[in-house]
């Protein structure tokens, strides 16, 4: 079971996937952001004032 990936099956997959997809993502990674430097925001101020 050795299947070789290589860029352009995932830009295939992309492709397939569509727009709805890739804005998923985005926004996922947009929040996981937000919520880092929120935390790192709320953490400075918790400790340091």
């Amino acid at each position: 079971m050795s299947e070789q990936i290589s860029k352009g099956k995932w830009t295939d997959r992309f492709k397939k996937m569509g727009i709805a997809a890739f804005l998923f993502f985005f926004i996922k990674g947009l929040v996981w952001l937000a919520i880092f430097f929120g935390l790192g925001k709320w953490l400075k101020d918790y400790f340091g004032g």
